[in-house]
């Protein structure tokens, strides 16, 4: 095997231990935890013991920390992103061991004993998509063969999820055959953010939890303040996310017209709505090459825009992505951090980066007390 391990052990851990969890963040607070909501009707009453406390109360009371049915996994993609979720919730990464072959064939091993757990594994499928989706497999058979209670998936950033549809002869529906993957691996319930096409949710037949980043980035946003805001949906299919972020921030909705004439090429036609000497602020799920992000601020300012901000749940940043930001007339880009930013992006002043750690945790842990978690879309 190569010398390219990712361990963690008990001895790290009493030399650097993590801080004391704190109470969680209110749901107004940017990836803050949610409010829970109380049983109601008779089923609480049946469920209330002696004590007068629901279940669902009483699991609240718990302490993750002491909880020694609860675990947190995460593979190599975005492992800071699963630390900074563990610190949300007062919890460690699990000790694991992930090594590479010569020939890249991917080894793992539990360090610590999951039967009978509740288990979340935190892995996005991002770059290289192949080889971290192979890992998450691996990863969740070797936590199914350690007897676990329940595998749930974390995947922040889903893999292949544009390939949704047979919108040309003769291709396969990607996103289905991924759902499926993760689903025969023994995946029991599955996390995601902001998918690139809700309906994706049913192509699995386990529970599945959509996040949506907007509470973040909405909240970044109002912050701002932005004078004459309009938010713009760069194309047709982003219309209802665009419209559900400007009626969250109080500003109009203007749509501009792309057609697609190739994988990554798309040619922006007009724009559908007044923005004339308006800040606009262009709202999208995945920025891959910018080819479209950039047509669509040329066609902005083409029509009269005074300034373009951008903003996107997952900054996938492919090929000429960075240049193409850093060349452009864009005030700011502003991504979360459902993948790991590469190190030229992080040298580029207009990008700046959100945590959702927060959202997730609050949804890791409603997940795992058996908790609403529809506040969070909130």
């Amino acid at each position: 095997m190569e010398a390219g391990t990712v361990t963690l052990t008990a001895e790290e851990r009493q030399s650097n231990p993590g801080p004391n969890p704190g109470p969680n963040p209110g749901p107004n607070a940017p990836g803050g935890g949610a409010a829970k909501e109380p049983n109601q009707g008779s089923a609480e009453a049946a469920a209330r013991p002696k004590d007068g406390k629901s279940a669902p109360e009483r699991k609240r009371a718990r302490n993750l920390t002491e909880d020694k049915r609860f675990k947190l996994f995460s593979g190599t993609a975005n492992r800071p992103l699963a630390e900074e979720i563990g610190r949300h919730i007062g919890v460690q990464v699990g000790e694991a061991k992930i090594q590479r072959f010569a020939d890249g064939e991917v080894y793992f091993q539990l360090l610590e004993n999951v039967r009978g757990v509740d288990v979340f594994v935190v892995q996005p499928t991002c770059y290289p998509v192949d080889q971290h989706l192979v890992e998450l497999l691996v990863m969740i058979d070797a936590l199914k063969r350690a007897s676990a209670a329940r595998i749930t998936v974390v995947v922040p950033y889903y893999g292949y999820a544009r390939q949704d549809r047979k919108d040309r002869p003769r291709v396969a529906i990607s996103a289905k055959l991924i759902a499926d993957l993760l689903t025969t691996a023994g995946a029991n319930r599955a996390l995601f953010v902001d998918l690139h096409a809700a309906q994706i949710q049913g192509f699995f037949n386990i529970p599945v939890d959509h996040l949506f980043a907007s509470p973040v980035l909405v909240s970044h946003f109002r912050e701002l303040k932005l004078p004459n805001l309009t938010v713009v949906s760069p194309d047709a299919g982003g219309v209802e996310r665009a419209r559900f972020f400007a009626q969250k921030v109080g500003a109009p909705l203007a749509i501009v017209d792309k057609r697609r004439t190739d994988i990554n090429v798309a040619e922006v036609m007009h724009v559908v709505g007044d923005v004339e000497g308006r800040t606009c602020l262009i709202i999208d799920d995945i920025i891959d090459t910018a080819g479209t992000l950039v047509k669509t601020v040329d066609a902005l300012f083409a029509a009269g825009a005074a300034t373009v901000y951008a903003c996107a749940s997952h900054a996938v940043l492919s090929g000429p992505a960075i240049d193409r930001i850093a060349n452009s007339r864009l005030e700011q880009v502003v991504v979360t951090d459902t993948i790991p930013l590469r190190e030229a992006a992080q040298k580029v002043p207009k990008i700046k980066v959100l945590s959702i750690a927060g959202l997730l945790g609050a949804a890791i842990e409603s997940i795992h007390m058996e908790t609403s978690v529809s506040s969070l879309f909130n």
